[in-house]
């Protein structure tokens, strides 16, 4: 029997890379594209056509009418704010209900979960984390504590499932003395959970592995980064979800000889959002010029970006967890306009300089060497043949030390501008 194959489509550094436009281009190679991890707190922009969207729990490729989407078990699920964003696409023209398939085993973000991940925030005064309060935290850990709502408890008892999880909350929510009035809330939030009624809620560990005992192409889209994985990641500033390539696995219920090919999506510089160590960063006009110029804003949130030099020592160690077999760079025309530009090669650790991913990047400086910038728009281009001598060098650059070839940049925000390199 011909299995099919589970590609991994993943953000390596700290998210925010684009990897709604590179799902969507890959789209029309696959029969489903799957997420497997993260909630509402992950944007995913994709822009053609001169429209703009911004999918939070929907997989990107939603606008394809032949493809399946699934949501996996491995996601958090609001419906209020599903039902939003389903019905923001509806209003687009786009009919969702044939072509999105959510898993029974994903977990449900409840109104006190918000309140909860607020307080608890507000607890850690200024060592705050920096989330982004859409109660994705709170909800992973009622999952692991095994008291959590999932999509399936929807169609059975599902009144008082719910009553008892939010009794749950509002004693912890009293024991903080946390005011709040969910009032408003709770009833958009029930709205959508009567919607959520009438899309195919499955069993989709199930589904998938039976797609992929027909031969069928399935694409896992990742959210966030590795350095925001809840293990590998840059502790405690992460997520609170598995977004590297082991998560496909669990996040999914496919089996790792089912994986094959395994992108990995980074920016030709680093961006970071929220607290957390982040020894490239930028605090000069340089910076300024990487926000304004990439319009480094987040797709969710609104917040600023941190943003600085391409970090290798990050990118390699990604590279490594995840068994990355090929890389996409994004965002390469923002370095447009810049006459040199610097990679981190190594971070200094008290007087010493070192290459490997430390424990604690808190307080590293970043250790750079120095390449010519192209100083040309790339944004025109659309062969690989037409890039300048400057580019080839900061990819190969790149390709030398991760040991990793570059197989797609992209030189612009549209689905178009999109180069594939050979």
């Amino acid at each position: 029997m011909a299995y099919g194959k589970v590609d991994a489509l993943l953000g390596i550094v700290f998210g925010d890379e684009g990897k709604g436009k590179v799902v969507d281009y890959f789209t029309p190679q696959y029969d489903v594209v799957a997420r497997f991890a993260g909630g509402p707190n992950a944007g995913h922009t994709i822009i053609f056509d001169g429209k703009k969207f911004v999918l939070r729990s929907i997989p990107s490729g939603i606008f394809d009418p032949d493809k399946v989407n699934i949501i996996g078990n491995g996601c958090v699920l609001a419906p209020d704010l599903f039902l939003a964003e389903a019905k923001e696409l509806e209003d687009a023209g786009y009919s969702l209900k044939e072509r999105l398939h959510i898993s029974k085993r994903a977990q449900l973000i409840l109104p006190t979960h918000r309140c909860l991940d607020r307080a608890y925030e507000a607890l850690k005064g200024k060592d705050k984390i920096g989330t982004t309060g859409k109660g994705i935290g709170p909800t992973y850990s009622d999952k692991a504590a095994r008291v959590g709502l999932r999509v399936g408890d929807i169609l059975h008892n599902f009144d008082e499932k719910y009553a008892t999880l939010k009794a749950r909350h509002e004693r912890l929510l009293s024991d903080l003395h946390y005011e709040y009035d969910i009032t408003e809330e709770e009833r958009k939030w029930m709205e959508g959970i009567a919607y959520m009624r009438e899309f195919k809620l499955t069993d989709s560990e199930v589904e998938l592995n039976n797609y992929l005992k027909e031969g069928k192409r399935i694409l896992a889209e990742g959210a966030q980064g590795t350095m925001l994985d809840i293990d590998h990641g840059t502790y405690p500033f992460v997520s609170s979800s598995s977004t590297t390539c082991g998560g496909v696995c669990t996040g999914l219920g496919i089996a790792p000889q089912h994986i094959g090919e395994v992108f990995g999506i980074f920016k030709a510089y680093s961006t970071r959002v929220g607290s957390g160590p982040f020894p490239v960063e930028l605090f000069d006009s340089t910076g300024d010029a990487l926000r304004r110029i990439g319009n480094e804003f987040g797709a969710v949130t609104g917040r600023n970006r941190r943003c600085g030099w391409l970090d290798l020592v990050a990118l390699k160690y990604a590279v490594t967890v995840n068994g990355v077999t090929q890389l996409i760079m994004m965002k390469s025309d923002v370095l447009d306009n810049f006459d040199s530009i610097k990679v981190c090669t190594g971070y200094r650790i008290d007087g010493e300089v070192v290459a490997d991913m430390p424990f604690d990047t808190e307080g590293c400086e970043a250790v750079y060497e120095t390449l010519p910038g192209w100083k040309c728009d790339l944004t025109h281009m659309t062969s690989e043949e037409e890039f300048p001598k400057a580019l080839n060098s900061y990819i190969r650059f790149i390709e030398d030390y991760v040991q990793i070839p570059i197989r797609i940049v992209s030189v612009g925000p549209d689905r178009k501008a999109t180069i594939i390199r050979h």
